[in-house]
């Protein structure tokens, strides 16, 4: 088990200015964006990613994506298909989907969208009715690393 947790440095070559460009948005493709990864321990077992809309009018932060399980990578690829994967990854329940839902802001204001990225010792037995917060919670005492990346989209 994990004790210490030290910083992930997370980007994405997509993010201009920390804009979310369309692509990866409910108006668009609606597909993951690409992230990289600076420096992952080469203790990894597998990553994890939470996806929250952190000014959500109705809900506060609002879940859109939650997937776990991932193999270790300097980069996580875009437009990671829905539902489980044949890497093992896992793909619960963000947005009320198993798979990415990307920004589509209901009130046309500016959404800050976070990008969580978890770095594990260990690959985690959860199932895919999986939320947030259970993931959250079997990811504890597991975690050697963490970082995010903010986007924005109007």
């Amino acid at each position: 088990m994990s004790e210490t947790i030290t910083e992930l440095v997370v980007s994405s070559p997509v993010l201009v200015y920390g804009r979310i460009p369309e692509k990866y948005t409910g108006d668009g493709e609606d597909v993951s964006p690409p992230l990289v990864l600076s420096e992952l321990s080469s203790k990894a077992k597998s990553l994890a990613v939470i996806m929250d809309d952190l000014n959500n009018p109705l809900f506060g932060v609002y879940n859109h994506w939650v997937i776990w399980n991932l193999p270790p990578s300097q980069m996580i690829p875009e437009q990671i298909l829905p539902g489980n994967l044949e890497s093992g990854a896992i793909q619960g329940i963000g947005y009320g989907r198993h798979r990415y839902r990307g920004p589509k802001p209901i009130f046309h204001q500016t959404h800050r969208y976070q990008f969580n990225v978890y770095v594990l010792d260990c690959t985690l037995n959860l199932k895919d009715k999986a939320k947030k917060n259970d993931l959250l919670k079997a990811m504890a005492g597991h975690i050697l690393q963490y970082g995010f990346v903010i986007g924005h989209y109007k």
